[in-house]
């Protein structure tokens, strides 16, 4: 599949994910993977995304010894999934962890954006893949019959393979 580098792909990306509340967000650890589930804040204009985490936690030591992540979306509900690949770093930044704050943040950190614990993920997209198929029962039983009348399987819906273009 050719990867697409325009901004139209890109939005799509953006557009899928905006949904999808949490990532699994993949690291190496001594060159094992480790994943865990994150909450995101998309920054479109510069094809980042940002992640509140503890100072203390793994995946920063992770990032310190190789920067490289997968971040995986999944809403099955709209048979929508993305596949993001990129470079992560820590960042340690009090005027962007209060840019980037929100109230349901401070489940996690209940001392609010001041908290010395806070470090930030910023993951800088270099490329992406999208599956967007059609949801509806209707669909999904039209697919069924024809795979079942004919043998062969229904088109899966929009599949896209996208180069993120705004490398710093």
């Amino acid at each position: 599949m050719d990867a697409r580098k325009d901004e139209v792909a890109e939005q799509k990306i953006f557009d899928l994910v905006k949904n999808i509340q949490v990532a699994q967000m993949v690291t190496v650890d001594n060159g094992k993977l480790r994943s865990r589930p994150m909450v995101a804040r998309a920054d479109r204009a510069a094809d980042e995304l940002w992640f509140f985490t503890s100072a203390a936690s793994g995946k920063i030591r992770d990032l310190e010894a190789n920067q490289e992540v997968l971040l995986t979306y999944s809403d099955p509900s709209r048979q929508n999934y993305v596949s993001i690949e990129g470079q992560g770093e820590v960042v340690r930044d009090t005027e962007k962890v209060r840019e980037l704050w929100s109230e349901p943040v401070r489940v996690w950190f209940p001392k609010g954006p001041t908290d010395p614990d806070i470090a930030l993920v910023r993951v800088k997209m270099r490329e992406a893949t999208y599956w967007d198929a059609p949801s509806s029962a209707f669909v999904y039983a039209y697919g069924y019959a024809k795979a079942v009348a004919s043998g062969e399987r229904p088109h899966p819906g929009d599949v896209g393979h996208v180069e993120i273009h705004k490398q710093s």
